[in-house]
């Protein structure tokens, strides 16, 4: 049985999936690392040991769990109608990456099968037949997945490792088949993909690839000896000018998109002018959401829904930062880097983690101060009114928000690796100086609110010096708040006048009342005091000072005790003469019963 190369079904099995029209929603790209999932599945479920049953069943439960994730089951309970994959469910609005893993699962599913039947055809010849079947049942699915990943919806890199691996599949299947110029150009095509691939990705993902790389040639040696009739290898030469021949027309371009979408995709970032290449997937996939997270905010015009925006993104970022740490730990040699003075590539990935965590806490607390502000009536803006429908917010809740925000930017000023930056530390200085200004105000005004003047007159004077050194200083780019200082700045400048008037006339009432005022401030309550007229201002509150219903415990004398002291020296009568002595008793039955048996005597 001969199966030609350029026909890409294999037997009477092999065939192609219907393609589905692409819709024209736009199309999310995916990135599939093909040969990073195979072989962390395989050394995680019986390969490191040969076990390649065991690794069939992970597929075949992989495969069930997914298509019952996904809710595209084939058939029900009692009937099966088969449902493959198409463009459809990786297209549009409700794409996912997860329906590409179905085939990629299926073609290692029979792959196993396939080795695991090959160890059993030792001792059992006729198992071969059923070996050849279900390799040709994973060349099928191999290419259902490159049909799938030829198109816009994945990128370079996922169409260069479905390629090698296709190639990679068939070369086995027509090694089993003994076809050894097929299987030859097969797995040579897979090489050389593999070798490329490895060349355009960063240095720490290169490993796996030239290792796959080396798996191939003791194969390509036997085919070579078998081409040429065990004189050499001479004709192997033939299967090196593939890239000539077309068959490899298209492997320059996309590896040069894989290289631009590594040098200037999430593989690296730029933060401060210092670029560092991003390792962890997990992060990555968190930069791109953060990426995303300002067109969203821009979008969202309701405050409750910006907040749970950058909550959830916070979330996915403390697990980016646990991967960096935890990337740290597993790595010596990134632990040893972290502990000299220079920062290395890490340590500065993790600081710029922290940084964006910081920022988009505060950015957080800003919403919830200007959601605050709708629920506060403003003593110094008469104009304005009260737009919230929540709780009544006071001055000191907005000083206990910028409280909270001045913490949060003491931990941005002390994040690792940013301490010698002067830059970065003046504009984190400047920004800790503009909410101090924030802070004095609402705190002037809540005693303001208590009627202690002094006091408001010296926080209005303290958060116009803050205000004023902001504004000289070089402002945050992420946080423009110049604005809304200015407008502090103006109405300070009436606050503290009026508050200044105040304690003035509050001194000479008080010259003028003598002690009147110090008597009313009593913590005597109202009983005790009745027959004095004062206005306490406490009675008209909740909780009146008017009688205090738990008295003071108050000493009282204890119950005496008597003790009979005398009856030890009082004498007594004599009653002898009122009892009978024992010798004139008369005689009982008792007496009578003891002399009868003989035990009643005196002992005579």
């Amino acid at each position: 049985m001969v199966v030609q190369e350029d026909n890409p079904n294999i037997g009477d099995v092999v065939e192609k999936t219907e393609s589905a029209p692409v819709a024209p929603e736009p199309v999310k790209i995916f990135t599939v690392e093909i040969l990073h999932m195979i072989k962390d599945a395989q050394q995680q479920h019986g390969l490191r040991h040969g076990d390649f049953q065991r690794y069939r069943g992970y597929c075949t439960r992989r495969i069930r769990r997914l298509r019952k994730a996904l809710k595209y089951p084939q058939g029900d309970k009692r009937h099966f109608k088969r449902r493959d994959v198409t463009i459809g469910q990786l297209t549009g609005k409700k794409a996912d990456e997860r329906f590409i893993h179905i085939p990629l699962i299926s073609a290692e599913r029979a792959w196993a099968y396939a080795m695991q039947l090959k160890q059993e055809s030792n001792t059992e010849p006729r198992k071969r037949f059923h070996l050849i079947n279900k390799l040709r049942r994973a060349c099928f699915y191999a290419l259902q997945l490159q049909e799938l990943c030829n198109t816009e919806a994945f990128d370079a890199r996922t169409k260069l490792e479905c390629e090698a691996y296709v190639a990679w599949m068939h070369g086995t299947l027509h090694f089993e088949l003994q076809l050894w110029k097929t299987a030859g150009e097969h797995l040579k095509r897979a090489q050389v993909v593999y070798e490329n691939l490895a060349k355009a990705l960063p240095d720490d993902e290169q490993e796996l690839y030239r290792a796959k790389v080396n798996e191939f040639t003791p194969n390509l040696r036997y085919c070579a000896y078998n081409i040429s009739g065990g004189a050499g290898g001479g004709k192997i030469d033939e299967i090196l000018e593939l890239r000539a021949q077309g068959v490899l027309e298209n492997l320059d371009v996309l590896v040069s998109q894989t290289k631009t979408e590594s040098s200037e995709g999430l593989q690296t970032i730029d933060w401060r002018g210092r670029k560092v290449t991003v390792r962890p997937e997990k992060v990555r996939l968190f930069l791109l959401s953060a990426q995303e997270l300002d067109k969203s905010l821009a979008k969202t015009t309701k405050l409750d829904a910006k907040i749970e925006l950058i909550e959830r993104i916070l979330m996915d970022c403390k697990d980016a930062i646990q991967a960096v740490r935890d990337e740290i730990k597993q790595d010596p040699k990134l632990r040893s880097l972290t502990t000299g003075q220079t920062v290395s590539g890490v340590q500065y990935l993790l600081a710029y983690l922290s940084y964006i965590r910081h920022s988009r806490t505060l950015q957080r607390n800003l919403c919830l101060v200007e959601q605050a502000k709708l629920n506060y009536d403003d003593p110094n803006q008469q104009s304005q009114q009260n737009i919230g429908d929540g709780k009544r917010v006071r001055s000191q809740d907005l000083a206990r928000l910028y409280e909270i925000i001045l913490q949060n930017v003491t931990e941005m000023q002390q994040i690792t690796g940013m301490e010698e930056d002067a830059k970065y530390q003046a504009e984190v200085e400047n920004l800790s100086i503009t909410f101090k200004a924030f802070r004095c105000y609402y705190i002037a005004l809540t005693l303001i609110d208590m009627k202690k003047w002094k006091e408001a007159v010296a926080l209005y004077e303290r958060a116009s010096n803050y205000a004023s050194e902001a504004l000289k200083g070089k402002a945050s780019p992420e946080f423009q708040l110049q604005d809304e200082l200015k407008k502090v700045v103006s109405a300070i400048d009436g606050c503290k006048f009026s508050a200044h008037a105040y304690s003035v006339l509050e001194d000479d009432n008080s010259e003028e009342s003598g002690t009147t005022t110090k008597s009313q401030k009593t913590t005597k309550p109202l009983y005790e005091r009745l027959s004095l007229y004062k206005e306490d201002q406490s009675l008209h509150t909740k909780t009146p000072n008017v009688f205090k219903l738990t008295p003071d415990m108050e000493p009282i004398p204890c119950k005496p005790l008597f003790f009979d002291l005398a009856m030890n020296y009082v004498e007594l009568p004599s009653l002898e003469d009122k009892l009978e002595s024992p010798g004139k008793k008369g005689p009982s039955i008792t007496g009578f019963v003891k002399g009868f048996l003989g035990w009643g005597g005196g002992g005579k």
